[in-house]
Order: C-alpha cells, then sequence, then structure tokens
C-alpha cells in the first residue's frame, strides 16, 4: 500500500549508549553528593544546638543557680491565724542559704498545704535573697472526740476538730502556738453522731447534716445567743434534724436550714422565759408554727457559765 510505513530496524549508535550511561552515572553522583551534605549540615546543626545547650546549661549553673548571690538569707512568713512563724519555716523545709532562683515553690506549697490546720499558701520570690509565705489556716468551730484502741491494748480519747466548711484537722500542739496555753486549750462544742470514717485529717466531711451541724455553731457563735447560753454540743444522729445540748440543761432541735432565723426564734422564747422565772428544758425549733416547749423552773436548772465570745478568726500577722 502506498501510505502503509515500512519497518526498519532502528539500532542506536555506541556513541548515543556512552552518552545515556555518563549522565546516569553523573545523576547518581550528585544525588549522593547532596545526601552526604544534608546529613553532614544536619549532624553539625543538632551539635552545634547541643554546643548551645550545654553553654546555656553551664552558664545558668554559673551565674544562677550556683551564684551565692542568690541564697536565701531571709524567709518572710504571714499567717492569719495562731501558729508560730519558726514551726512554718521548719514544715516549708526551706533551708538558709538554698538558692532562691532554683527554689522549687510547688514543693514548699506541697508541704505547708499537707499540714491539715493549714488552708491556702501563696510564696513569692523577692530577689535577690527573700521568701515570702503568706499562710492561711483554718480556724476551728467544733471538735470529736473518738475512742481509739493502741497496739497496746490501751484504749484513749482521739480529738479530731472541724473548720466552718467541715475540714477535718488535728488539734494545734499548743507548744507550736503563739497565744498562751489556756487559750488554745479552750474546749469547742462537740458533735456527735458522726460517721467516724468521714474523720480523715485535711478531707472535707461529705455528710449535709455534719455540714448543716458546723454552720449552726458558727451561726451561734454570731447570734444574740452567744455570750448568754453555752452550746456545748450538736447531735447528728438523728435523721432530718440537730439536736444541741447546752450548759444550762436545754435541748433544742434544729430543721437543717435557715438557722438564723431558728436562733433569733430561740433567744425570743428564752428572753420571755427570763421574764417568767423559768428555763428551756427543751424546744422543737423544726415546727414551723406553735413552737413544743418544755420548761424548768428556774432553780432546777445546773449552773453553768457560758463561755466568753470569743473571734473565730484570731487575725495575726506573724514574720
Amino acid at each position: 500500500m502506498w501510505f502503509k510505513r515500512s519497518n526498519h530496524n532502528r539500532r542506536r549508535s555506541p556513541g548515543q549508549t556512552l552518552d545515556v550511561k555518563l549522565r546516569s552515572d553523573q545523576l547518581r553522583k550528585d544525588r549522593n553528593r547532596f545526601a552526604a551534605m544534608a546529613i553532614i549540615v544536619g549532624l553539625g546543626t543538632v551539635f552545634g544546638l547541643y554546643v548551645l545547650w550545654r553553654i546555656g546549661d553551664w552558664s545558668l549553673d554559673k551565674f544562677i543557680y550556683d551564684n551565692p548571690a542568690f541564697a536565701i538569707e531571709r524567709v518572710e512568713v504571714q499567717t492569719d491565724g495562731i501558729i508560730a512563724p519558726d514551726q512554718l519555716r521548719r514544715w516549708s523545709g526551706v533551708t538558709p542559704g538554698a538558692n532562691l532562683i532554683a527554689l522549687d515553690l510547688a514543693g514548699v506549697k506541697r508541704n505547708l498545704e499537707l499540714v491539715s490546720t493549714i488552708d491556702t499558701v501563696s510564696i513569692e520570690r523577692i530577689l535577690p535573697r527573700t521568701l515570702k509565705i503568706r499562710v492561711t489556716e483554718r480556724h476551728p468551730v467544733a471538735q470529736v472526740n473518738m475512742l481509739r484502741t493502741l497496739p497496746s491494748g490501751e484504749v484513749v480519747v482521739a480529738v479530731f476538730q472541724m473548720d466552718v466548711a467541715g475540714y477535718v484537722m488535728q488539734p494545734l500542739d499548743p507548744h507550736l502556738s503563739v497565744l498562751p496555753l489556756d487559750q488554745v486549750n479552750d474546749e469547742l462544742p462537740g458533735v456527735t453522731g458522726l460517721n467516724f470514717c468521714e474523720l480523715q485529717p485535711g478531707h472535707r466531711l461529705e455528710s449535709p447534716q455534719s455540714l448543716a451541724a458546723l454552720q449552726l455553731i458558727a451561726a451561734f457563735n454570731h447570734s444574740p445567743l452567744a455570750g448568754v447560753v453555752d452550746l456545748r454540743s450538736v447531735d447528728v444522729s438523728a435523721p432530718g434534724v440537730l439536736v444541741a445540748t447546752t450548759g444550762q440543761g436545754s435541748e433544742v432541735t434544729f430543721a437543717l436550714d435557715h438557722l438564723d432565723q431558728q436562733l433569733c426564734r430561740w433567744r425570743a422564747i428564752y428572753d420571755w422565759g427570763h421574764t417568767v422565772s423559768k428555763e428551756i428544758g427543751s424546744l422543737d425549733l423544726a415546727v414551723g408554727n406553735n413552737v413544743p416547749v418544755k420548761w424548768l423552773l428556774a432553780g432546777n436548772t445546773p449552773a453553768a457559765n457560758p463561755k466568753s465570745v470569743k473571734p473565730l478568726h484570731p487575725r495575726r500577722k506573724n514574720v
């Protein structure tokens, strides 16, 4: 056919084959050279960064962390409570001469907050040589006495204290306080009927009834009854109510809410009883209307002197 292409065997000349091989070898060499340069540059960069890191680390140690200009000379302690400043310094674990910059502030804070009588801690560096510690203490409003058997078989009374928020504390050793011993050992109102499993120092009570009892004691200390009636204990064993006992022999039942209003009603009934020379024997404030009250003759009531009213939060600043 006129338009049929004829097939001819085409062969490459030896010069063309050699040229292709030369270009392929050159390309392979260029790739190897580039890979080697990349590896050298990468290793050089890593080594340079390592050298810079070691120089920076040495510089920090030389000029900051091991610099005697930052050695702690003064630990200032401020507290709103009664713990002696020297004891707070010991609990903090800070030693004089330690480097102020290298000091683990979180560790110091943790050391102090492990003490059940301490609520919050804030720490501040004041360059070049001063560490400032501010402590907020928990202020107990009630206590629980629990019998405990020692491994020796001896039975002892273990005392726990609670603040108004329900946090459990171990009583502060009187020798660690800045107040006189007679003030530190002043007995607090007791809470009875608690689940002893809840009494873990540093932990908060979970029972709503127990928390209501602490709120009642705190409200009582600010009520018109404070200094007139001696509140001895609050029983939380009866469901849904609180039963308060006074040093004058009165037994007063409270609902769990509206405690301030119930305390005002108690004071009004107390005042009326005095006008007729009678003392309250029992009073049920959990009842909304027609409050049940049992009267005693004033001469038949136990002799008891109400405690003087003391501030719940003795504010001090100890340095």
